[in-house]
């Protein structure tokens, strides 16, 4: 009952600060001092219509706006001193466009967040710019008139290689956010993060006069050696290191998804089947034939034989503690959780592998955009294009043309601070830009590509990959920026083959009920640790379809 009395204490708190942030942002018509003398209005009005109507035209006087912002943990991984209202990109912002956010309120995604956006549209009262997490809540904003038409905004605010941008997604991404043929809304792009890898402890492998695996199985018998031997010492050495979740998807770590992959089954997901049919990926054989594999390996003590015992902060403190050496992770594994393996022992010699054979047979998959994060601004709130100013100054200019007050933006991403530490929780780029970034960071390195060439971004992680490999730099950011831009991204390079991008379900609702999430995970993890047969596989199939399964998936089907 406490717990329940502070959670509403907390949101009553939030609807008081969006109560008193949602009446728009300062404006020159608004605020006093703004007020400017007669003769200077020709040149005024002339600078406010650059402004408004360009994408990088700066406003003369600092055009305030209330945000709802969703924070990061540990504070976004901010520098000293820097806030969500004070940091490089809102000084950058300050400096090139002349724009402040202030926020009406900072919470954190999973929860709090979420129920200050359900109120606010609820009380039809929202901050002039807000993140919406979901398109779900984005058509409840639309539906409701909450929102301003950015049809222009998008026309005459972005920049051409924004415009670029967005359509290397096809037609699919920015319809997501097009209603009646209206945009209303800028949303998140979600770049080709290749496949998962699996990160192996190679200083252990030579330690153990291993020869470096060529196929999934070999690592697995790698893996095997590395507990068989007690690398670590008194015991502590664990295997493949797995979290309860089992898939992790593209933002989460310590899932075993490449098994499933290896196997042509992409669980959690929409997929074609053979036959044509849409259907769930977690019902299918393929998926069947991977739990019997995850169970294998359970059995020979090569995945981690506690993981249903463990939570995220204990498998990051085995890492740390140098009891475990194999974990799969998307190529920014290095920056977290593996940077913290690195800092306790710089000897930690973490390399990446992925096995062509395991990634050939990839299903069809679809996207429904049930967990997208989009930008909205108020309806009436008089400067709406600064949405696609925000956007055009931080994905194109400061990346690639600006060298003047750029460096500090660009240098967070060597840092490795969060992007959630930017104003509005989106990213705008190609959906190659990892695979673009990667090559011209080796060309560069090579000598075969001017620096003068890379964009501000790029230069950033070059000036830290050269300074690692020339023994400069020691620390684990240092050695994370090398290891997923350069190591990681040469692995996925290496394999030839990329992911399938995703198809839109369109009007389609693909969300899988929280019953059936439960249903799925619990019949995965009885599976996996043999406290049921593979061949339970079956019946949990069956109990799927009859509690709802089957009319979802007729539903999406038509």
């Amino acid at each position: 009952m406490k717990r329940v009395i502070l959670q509403l204490t907390a949101v009553f708190a939030v609807c008081l600060l969006m109560a008193a942030g949602c009446a728009g942002g300062v404006s020159r018509q608004e605020n006093p001092e703004n007020v400017v003398d007669q003769a200077e209005t020709g040149s005024d009005d002339a600078a406010w219509e650059e402004a408004v109507h360009t994408p990088l035209g700066k406003y003369p006087e600092t055009v305030e706006y209330t945000l709802g912002k969703i924070s990061g943990a540990n504070n976004s991984n901010l520098p000293v001193g820097d806030t969500y209202e004070d940091n490089a990109y809102t000084r950058y912002l300050r400096e090139v466009l002349n724009i402040q956010n202030e926020d009406a309120f900072e919470l954190e995604a999973g929860g709090s967040y979420e129920e200050a956006l359900e109120m606010s549209i609820a009380d039809r009262s929202i901050p002039d710019v807000l993140v919406v997490n979901g398109r779900d809540n984005l058509v409840k904003l639309v539906e409701a008139g909450l929102v301003e038409n950015l049809t222009t905004v998008y026309e005459e605010c972005t920049t051409d290689v924004i415009k670029e941008m967005y359509e290397s997604y096809g037609e699919d991404l920015l319809g997501s956010a097009t209603f009646d043929g209206k945009l209303y809304a800028f949303p998140n792009t979600a770049i080709d993060d290749g496949h998962m890898l699996l990160w192996l402890r190679a200083d252990w492998i030579r330690e153990l006069g291993l020869e470096e695996p060529q196929t999934m199985d070999e690592a697995m018998q790698v893996i095997k050696a590395f507990v068989d031997n007690d690398i670590a010492g008194n015991g502590r050495t664990i295997g493949l290191a797995c979290s309860t979740g089992i898939i992790a998807g593209s933002s989460e770590t310590y899932g075993v998804d490449s098994i499933f992959t290896k196997f042509g089954s992409a669980t959690e997901k929409w997929i074609l089947d053979d036959d044509g049919q849409i259907v769930y990926g977690s019902v299918t054989d393929e998926t069947k034939e991977a739990l019997r594999y995850l169970n294998q390996l359970y059995e020979d003590g090569v995945l981690d034989t506690r993981f249903l015992l463990r939570k995220t902060d204990n498998i990051d403190d085995l890492l740390v503690n140098g009891y475990c050496g194999a974990a799969f992770g998307r190529w920014w594994a290095p920056n977290n959780p593996l940077s913290l393996s690195y800092s306790a022992d710089n000897t930690a010699e973490w390399k990446p592998y992925l096995f062509a054979e395991d990634v050939q047979d990839q299903p069809q998959t679809f996207e429904s955009y049930d967990e997208w994060m989009y930008v909205v601004v108020r309806k009436g709130y008089e400067h709406p294009e600064i949405v696609g100013k925000y956007v055009s100054a931080i994905f194109d200019y400061s990346r690639y043309e600006d060298d003047q007050y750029s460096s500090e933006v660009n240098e967070y991403f060597s840092i490795n601070v969060d992007p959630t530490a930017r104003p509005m929780n989106i990213n705008v780029d190609y959906i190659d830009a990892l695979y673009r970034c990667g090559e011209n960071l080796q060309k560069a390195l090579a000598g075969e590509m001017s620096v003068t060439e890379l964009s501000g971004l790029e230069k950033s992680y070059y000036n830290t990959c050269r300074s690692y490999l020339n023994g400069n730099l020691t620390t684990a950011n240092g050695w994370a920026a090398y290891a997923s831009r350069i190591q990681a991204v040469e692995v996925l390079e290496n394999t030839g083959t990329r992911k399938k991008p995703a198809i839109s379900l369109g009007s389609a609702e693909g969300e899988i009920p929280q019953n059936l999430q439960d249903l799925e995970t619990e019949a995965f993890l009885k599976i996996i640790a043999g406290e049921e047969p593979v061949d339970y596989f079956d019946t949990f199939v069956q109990e799927w379809y009859a509690n709802g399964g089957e009319e979802l998936t007729e539903k999406v089907r038509n």
